[in-house]
């Protein structure tokens, strides 16, 4: 799972978010509140309409609920052309388990940049994790050629977990060596910003600590380029949350539009807000289960609201080191 620490992602709901003149849209399988939260304590407005419509996350083991299609969602964004509403800056997508749907979000991110052509399109390729070592798809696989052939290609920040990475490249990472080559890769399809949010490579720190990579490349005006890469090393927390991916997403976008020339404070800021997010998480859900219990979904559910200053200004807490 693109996160950090690792989690499963969230369903619900598409977003126009606005700071003024800034808008934002989010297709984005994610429980509603979430990025809400994190985007309004940021000082974004969202409008919101819902992509799935569920009862609660599907880190339970049960729920119920609908799910939009291409067709829905053609129609309601077409909704958006009429009233002239559907210009953007950025645009941000996550989860989704149908290869049509994942094809209407390109044709749309496609429009919206031929409207603005400094749009900035944020894609994090939800398909699949490492559990014990061994990757697997929780998604159709038929959506990998979708992200690698059409999605990827008109991205300009991704942020796939190790093993997402190795899909979409076709190359296994075994070193931080093979990282920096599969990020390299990655750019030459499209992207100048790569976050590989969460890997299973040794930490210099120790095995208590999960490595996050990413690569930032910029043109210059006489055309050359320049690469910079971090490694982020952040402490393990025991536990499965729900919501990582789409809080690690959320927080990059936000942290990169107000540091758009500083991408290692930029990641540090995203990583230490979440940090402090789990922290507080995993604290309250130990209290709610008691001594020697294992906290379930509900207990895990992220401090949100809880966490509003740490989101709003993160003290950071997780520094990443210039490769």
């Amino acid at each position: 799972m693109a996160a950090l620490p690792g989690g499963l992602r969230q369903p619900g709901c598409c977003c126009q978010v606005g700071n003024y003149t800034l808008e934002l849209m989010v297709i984005y399988l994610v429980e509603l509140n979430l990025n809400m939260i994190n985007l309004n304590v940021l000082g974004f407005e969202v409008d919101t309409v819902n992509s799935v419509q569920f009862s609660n996350h599907t880190g339970y083991a049960h729920w119920k609920g609908q799910v939009l299609n291409s067709d829905e969602l053609h129609e309601l964004y077409e909704g958006l052309k009429l009233n002239k509403v559907n210009r953007y800056d950025y645009v941000l997508t996550g989860y989704t388990r149908d290869t049509s749907f994942l094809a209407m979000v390109v044709d749309i991110v496609q429009e919206l940049k031929q409207q603005n052509s400094n749009l900035v399109y944020v894609c994090d390729p939800v398909m699949g994790d490492k559990w014990n070592g061994e990757g697997s798809m929780y998604v159709p696989k038929d959506l990998l050629p979708v992200y690698r052939d059409k999605v990827v290609p008109v991205a300009d920040i991704i942020t796939p977990n190790q093993f997402e990475a190795e899909l979409l490249t076709g190359r296994k990472i075994y070193t931080e060596k093979d990282a920096l080559e599969v990020m390299d890769m990655l750019h030459a399809m499209g992207p100048e910003t790569v976050v590989i949010t969460s890997s299973d490579l040794q930490a210099p720190l120790g095995n208590d600590y999960l490595i996050a990579l990413g690569s930032h490349r910029k043109t210059k005006a006489d055309g050359t380029r320049i690469t910079q890469r971090i490694r982020m090393e952040s402490p393990k927390v025991d536990a499965v949350f729900v919501g990582t991916g789409d809080l690690f997403a959320a927080m990059l976008l936000a942290w990169t539009h107000k540091h758009p020339n500083n991408f290692k404070v930029a990641c540090e800021k995203t990583v230490s807000a979440m940090q402090h997010v789990l922290q507080r998480t995993i604290k309250s859900a130990k209290a709610q289960a008691g001594e020697g219990n294992k906290p379930n979904s509900a207990q895990l559910e992220l401090r949100m609201v809880q966490s509003k200053k740490d989101i709003e200004n993160p003290e950071i807490i997780v520094k990443a080191t210039v490769l």
